[in-house]
């Protein structure tokens, strides 16, 4: 067996998988509207659309699915065994997209952040590396 759903509940299933405002980056605005900084969302201008962006400090922040972007850590490493060419093309194309949209807010004179969603497990450390970054 291929799937553990039929294909009506698969696509049902994959309808629900969020481009934005995702669990993760609720999470990381949380935690900065708690240090008390302003930002814009998804600023359709800049490379890449940044999840976060703070202008004044030229700041943007990538908020990244560990699956989706293919991270280290062990649920990034992971392929599916289903259509394993297609999900390894997938992050191929979305690991290159990130490399140019980063070279580019860089050259434009922007700092980049990107955060994992491994890195929300440990609230603590990620409030602190925050907190870095607007210092």
């Amino acid at each position: 067996m291929s799937d553990v759903f039929d294909p009506a509940k698969r696509s049902a299933v994959m309808r629900r998988v969020k481009g934005r405002d995702t669990g993760p980056e609720k999470t990381v605005r949380r935690l900065l509207t708690g240090l008390g900084s302003r930002y814009r969302l998804h600023r359709k201008e800049l490379p890449g659309k940044p999840d976060i962006v703070m202008a004044g400090r030229r700041l943007a922040i990538f908020v990244h699915g560990c699956f989706w972007h293919g991270h280290g850590c062990a649920r990034g490493a992971r392929v599916p065994k289903a259509n394993r060419d297609y999900w390894l093309a997938k992050v191929g194309r979305n690991r290159e997209r990130d490399v140019a949209s980063r070279a580019a807010l860089e050259a434009a004179g922007w700092r980049v952040e990107v955060i994992w969603e491994c890195e929300l497990n440990d609230e603590a450390a990620l409030q602190e590396r925050l907190a870095g970054m607007l210092a």
